[in-house]
């Protein structure tokens, strides 16, 4: 069944970037075009590896459980559909499968015996329950790329453990990063909180998506496919760029020095004209302080003994961030982003995902397109971040409620005829909910 390219923009501030010209002598394509992908996965860290895969060409087939992915349930919605579900999911094929039946767990390893790529994130030992782990698929399917994200890895002491990205955000440590570093930057306590975005789902994707890309590099040259473990522990300790002043030994510390580049650290101030901009940079930093007396043309605070040098500047932090803030408020926003730009300090402004996507920029780059249902509903999505010169690479336009693809895939894919279809559905093995016109 050919699957619809590309994607429309939504609303009258929104491009899509399909109108880039490729060489004329270069015939667009998808980098995946004629891949397989079977995504069992569901909520986030996997399924954002099968959007990935989706729109960079590949056939992807989400198999969802009767009872339905748990985002198909959350808010906000347009008409039926949840957007948080089409985000994630748009551009997949979707075939919905009962594994706790003996026959709906038969018909997934028919269809894994035919895939390019198998993605799970389930606990460990839940896919060989059915029969379609990766020690069960592989034999009958040894060029398969079979990626499996769990909290903590495949094997080990915590491997059956439960978990969410709020559960790994504080195994890894980044609460406690988080609030140490609050709380030196403002000088003073600041209590553990619970970051507003699932970092550990969406690190582990991306790491597994590279993993999956790579494995099927690999298979085109060698033949074998491969079984990939990722663990979002594992992803949010490598994603921590300053997880290795926790783990350095004492000695390699000099007290002279600390992080002034971790995120925390960099002042959010208030301008002339209401808004509120980050400087990159804590301006006690040194090769940073520097750039702060330039921009604010206040050679003397190089000579002022509070601010000598970095340990100096970090004793009266307060002070010199003081005079910072209170030059800022005497500039437009407009006028401190030049500033600061001359002067070598990158700035921005603190915005809401709304505001940035009313931006020239986020027009030009075409970064949210509209992706459409069954029932005609116009769900809006963000791209994925890649521009391809040659590739036909976007968002494909189209949500899947689940059971929809139950008869163009298992036709197509293995060849079931109709009446057995119809038996498959009798059984309970294969079901579909067809979205509900709202009125």
């Amino acid at each position: 069944m050919p699957r619809p390219r590309g994607a429309t923009p939504v609303g009258p501030t929104i491009v899509s970037y399909s109108a880039v010209v490729a060489p004329s002598d270069v015939v667009r394509s998808a980098p995946l075009d004629g891949i397989r992908v079977l995504d069992f996965t569901r909520v986030l860290s996997g399924p954002i590896v099968g959007r990935l895969l989706a729109d960079l060409g590949a056939d992807v087939i989400k198999i969802e459980p009767p009872v339905g992915d748990l985002t198909r349930y959350a808010y906000p919605r347009i008409g039926s559909t949840s957007l948080y579900f089409a985000q994630q999911n748009c551009g997949k094929r979707n075939v919905s499968i009962d594994l706790a039946r003996p026959d709906g767990a038969a018909l997934a390893r028919r269809l894994c015996r035919n895939a390019d790529v198998i993605l799970e994130n389930y606990r460990p030992g839940v896919m060989a329950r059915h029969g379609i782990g990766y020690d069960d698929v592989a034999p009958a399917n040894p060029g398969v790329v079979y990626a499996s994200i769990s909290g903590y890895g495949q094997v080990g002491a915590w491997a059956d453990r439960r978990a969410y990205a709020v559960v790994v955000h504080a195994e890894a440590g980044l609460i406690d990063a988080g609030s140490r570093m609050r709380s030196d930057a403002a000088g003073m306590a600041s209590p553990s909180v619970q970051d507003g975005m699932s970092h550990a789902d969406v690190y582990a994707g991306l790491m597994a998506c590279n993993a999956v890309l790579a494995a099927l590099f690999a298979r085109a040259r060698h033949g074998a496919g491969d079984h990939i473990d990722v663990a979002m522990a594992d992803a949010m300790l490598f994603v921590q760029d300053f997880a290795h002043w926790d783990y350095a030994p004492p000695e390699a510390h000099d007290p002279a020095h600390w992080p002034t580049l971790a995120p925390a650290y960099s002042p959010i101030v208030a301008t002339a004209d209401g808004a509120h901009v980050v400087i990159a940079g804590d301006p006690t930093g040194r090769g940073v302080f520097e750039h702060y007396v330039a921009a604010m043309d206040r050679p003397d605070l190089a000579h002022d003994p509070r601010f000598t040098d970095p340990s100096r500047r970090r004793e009266h932090r307060d002070a010199l961030l003081d005079i910072v803030a209170t030059w800022c408020a005497t500039q437009s926003c407009n006028e401190l982003f030049a500033r600061l730009s001359r002067a070598g300090l990158a700035s921005g402004q603190v915005r809401t995902v709304s505001e940035l996507l009313d931006t020239a920029w986020a027009r030009e780059r075409g970064v949210l397109v509209a992706a459409s249902t069954t029932l005609g509903e116009s769900v809006p999505v963000v791209q994925a971040p890649w521009r391809f010169a040659r590739g036909d690479v976007e968002a494909r336009p189209v949500v899947a409620y689940r059971g929809e693809h139950n008869a163009d895939v298992l036709q197509e894919v293995l060849g079931i005829s109709t009446s057995a279809l119809h038996e498959l559905e009798a059984s309970g093995a294969i079901s579909s909910r067809a979205p509900r016109q709202r009125r």
